[in-house]
């Protein structure tokens, strides 16, 4: 396989698709298995309206969706007879072309849907592919969507839609057509190549980021990420924050790459604020996986800033899978303080007071270092957040008194641009203090620095 089609595909917005985007909207039917004895901390109806979101992430055209009882998973079809039965009518009364099911297919339950409905079959996996294929913007998004897309279809190339067949031109193009049987071997072997291929390209993008991120270092810029389940409203509050143009939409997934911007808060400090990807129930592991490096800059932040979307009924189990991620990740708020910031009150009622009576029963999730309530939209609660944030990284800093004298310019110039200045003295003949926070990492170049000018600390 040649890179010439990388490229292109790259400039074309992301690896080829399951589904063909170019003609009228596919029509397709949604399953939302209801398992019997499933522990799950989200509502049958709360799955069922995120899955409708997440079809809708797509350019389909939703004819129906329906909730399947499931006493017992079935190891051929994973829904039961009767099911597949009455799914299969309405596949061929309604010209169904696309079944989408809410749960991970093993590849021969597809196969098997398949062979029953006479429609193609995604599940929830492929169609999360699916989205993050199309939001993908930079090289690196596409080489990390494209290794998780072929990594799921290597169980699966006997199905009739493979990428590399459309990559061959055929004529087939997401999820119809495909190759024969006799192509598979050669299928398989492509597919390897092109694995080992794509995880050596975003390994020399992770070492080029390893470099990049030593360049800011030493920088004296912390980094606030925000994170939160998809669609809580992350991009709203970056934009509202820092004046950006991030993609903002009433959609699931609609930020994936990560954007970061400089912001200042209320006493001259400045810090780099970063919007990433949305979690989701149910995550694919091979996508947390390849999105590890886009997601670093969460890894690396000084502070989480968690946000719930507080008018969705389901925001307490949305909140329980975003910290499953986290941890998943090796993160928690035992290693970095975490923020939740509850958006979107603007949604929930007011009493007389103008308080919010539905924030009087909500309580944080986990250990966290403060809860703000806030509307991106309007504003409300936005400076209460910057003031918080403040003082969470000023926890993580200590105090001091520095004496500058006059002819020390570069001295005060070091002081704002690697510490946060409290405030200062009037200045006498010996020059002018400087009361300032310093964080751990800049201790030790402070104290050589301005060893001997220190006044009152254990500095040393």
């Amino acid at each position: 396989m040649s890179d010439d089609f990388d490229d292109e595909a790259a400039r074309k917005g992301g690896p080829q698709a399951f589904i063909d985007q170019r003609s009228a909207p596919t029509r397709v039917g949604l399953v939302i298995p209801d398992v019997r004895g499933r522990a799950t901390t989200h509502s049958i109806e709360a799955r069922k309206a995120e899955f409708e979101g997440l079809a809708s992430a797509i350019r389909v055209e939703i004819v129906f969706s329906e909730i399947a009882k499931v006493r017992e998973i079935k190891p051929a079809t994973f829904i039961g007879g009767g099911h597949v039965e009455e799914i299969a009518k309405r596949v061929k009364e309604e010209e169904i072309e696309l079944l989408l099911v809410d749960t991970a297919l093993h590849p021969i339950q597809q196969r098997n849907l398949e062979k029953e409905t006479g429609a193609k079959v995604l599940d929830r996996t492929g169609l999360i592919l699916e989205i993050f294929g199309e939001r993908a913007a930079t090289r690196e998004g596409v080489l990390q969507v494209e290794l998780a897309h072929l990594n799921y279809q290597k169980s699966r190339l006997v199905r009739s839609w493979t990428h590399l067949e459309r990559q061959r031109g055929s004529g087939g193009f997401g999820f119809m057509g495909g190759p024969g049987e006799t192509q598979l071997e050669s299928d398989r072997r492509q597919l390897q190549d092109r694995i080992k291929m794509l995880e050596e390209r975003i390994e020399k993008v992770r070492q080029t980021r390893g470099q990049q991120k030593g360049r800011r270092d030493a920088v004296p810029f912390q980094v606030v990420a925000l994170v939160g389940y998809t669609n809580a409203g992350k991009s709203s509050i970056f934009n509202a924050l820092t004046g950006a143009g991030v993609f903002a939409k009433d959609l699931l997934f609609a930020t994936l790459d990560t954007t970061v911007r400089k912001i200042g808060l209320p006493h001259g400090r400045e810090v780099m604020l970063s919007d990433t990807v949305g979690f989701v129930s149910d995550l694919p592991t091979d996508l947390i996986a390849a999105f590890r490096a886009t997601l670093e800059e969460v890894l690396e932040a000084h502070v989480i800033l968690h946000v719930r979307d507080v008018a969705n009924p389901d925001h307490a189990a949305q909140a329980q899978d975003v910290l499953k991620v986290l941890e998943e990740l090796g993160m928690s708020a035992e290693t970095t303080p975490i923020i939740e910031v509850w958006n979107k009150v603007d949604l929930l009622g007011r009493d007389a007071d103008g308080s919010y009576p539905a924030l009087a029963t909500l309580s944080p999730l986990g250990k966290v270092a403060a809860s703000v309530p806030v509307s991106a939209q309007t504003g409300e609660g936005l400076d209460r957040l910057l003031d918080t944030i403040e003082k969470v990284l000023a926890g993580q800093g200590r105090t001091y008194r520095v004496l500058v004298p006059h002819t020390a310019g570069a001295d005060v110039g070091w002081l704002y641009g690697h510490a946060e200045i409290i405030g200062k003295d009037e200045p006498d003949e010996n020059g002018q203090v400087y009361e300032v926070r310093v964080e751990a990492r800049h201790k030790n170049a402070f104290t050589e620095r301005f060893a001997g000018r220190i006044e009152g600390s254990d500095a040393a």
